[in-house]
């Protein structure tokens, strides 16, 4: 296919081993269409000794439209390193600059959910945009709604096309889709819809912050095999709790999909001693420790990624990766 714009594409340092999964992806679609192989571009960043950085284009982007990844954990430095990115290539004279961000940090500043607190999500959007971004690639936002905060394209992925293919795998007869509270039912109830089983809601209340006072679950629980369906785990002391509810509750095992495995505070212990009989993330947030781990496993999804690069770099349309 003729294109005005040739096709670049970097990577910031917290996202590198993804970018390199996806082109990888991308370039297995590239030879089924008889196009040529690409690389991941080669992009330096300086440090100076007070902490401060400055990233360079080694490779000319003039002209092109330029994908760049990064994924926003731990997220001050790494959304800071992806503006001066977005920077740079406008400043190069780059035709289109395209922010590929598996997990979008500062997403759960969504709203004004007390007096005099700010709105991180916008104020995050409101950046990119002033760095001159053009398009915008994330996985499950924390909110849909944030899609609007930015005046330029947003392609929201679901990890759903990694995690119902892995669910339909694990043959479970009686299955049910459990959300760990009530700001999560709509996304188990499109995963309990494409599995044709029922849903479980988990209403939780909190003492502050990453603390949970009490969760209780509505809905069939004993003699279920549920999975428990959210966008991201922090502490896993949510998640960790839930489970515990629902084995007393009777059912017959717990499992958990997360699109985003943060994974803070002594996460990945609490899981290891959890009821869990598995936990499931993604690699938008790098985890190599975790690569053997005998508990938490973690489906890549970089094809999901190869696959909207493709077709938005070809103008293809895009709206079948966007079921859940």
């Amino acid at each position: 296919m003729y294109h005005d714009h040739r096709m670049e594409l970097f990577a910031c340092r917290a996202s590198v081993d993804f970018a390199k999964k996806a082109i990888e992806k991308l370039n297995e679609i590239q030879a089924a269409h008889g196009e040529p192989a690409l690389n991941l571009g080669n992009l330096e960043v300086t440090p100076f000794s007070d902490g401060e950085f400055q990233p360079a284009f080694i490779d000319s982007v003039r002209g092109a439209t330029v994908f760049i990844f990064q994924s926003t954990v731990p997220p001050a430095d790494n959304l800071l390193e992806l503006l001066l990115c977005i920077d740079a290539a406008k400043r190069a004279s780059a035709d289109k600059v395209i922010a590929v961000m598996p997990y979008f940090g500062w997403a759960r500043q969504d709203r004004k959910d007390k007096p005099r607190v700010s709105i991180g999500a916008k104020l995050v959007a409101n950046l990119l945009r002033a760095a001159g971004v053009d398009r915008i690639m994330a996985c499950d936002l924390h909110a849909d709604q944030i899609q609007g905060f930015f005046d330029v394209p947003v392609d929201s992925l679901y990890a759903s096309k990694v995690f119902i293919p892995y669910i339909t795998g694990l043959g479970l007869e009686n299955l049910s889709i459990a959300a760990p509270d009530m700001g999560g039912a709509k996304r188990a109830n499109s995963y309990a819809k494409a599995l044709k089983c029922p849903v479980i809601i988990c209403h939780k209340t909190r003492e502050k912050a990453n603390v949970v006072a009490s969760i209780t679950a509505i809905g069939e629980v004993e003699g279920r095999d549920i999975i428990i369906i959210d966008d991201m785990i922090d502490t896993a002391g949510t998640l960790c709790k839930a489970a515990e509810v629902l084995m007393s509750k009777g059912a017959r095992s717990v499992r958990a999909c997360a699109s985003h495995g943060l994974l803070t505070g002594g996460a990945i212990e609490r899981i290891h001693n959890s009821v869990f009989k598995e936990v499931i993330i993604t690699d938008s947030i790098p985890h190599p420790e975790l690569a053997n781990d005998p508990k938490i496993k973690i489906l890549s999804l970089a094809e999901v990624f190869a696959n909207i690069i493709y077709k938005v770099y070809n103008y293809e349309p895009i709206s079948p990766e966007f079921v859940r």
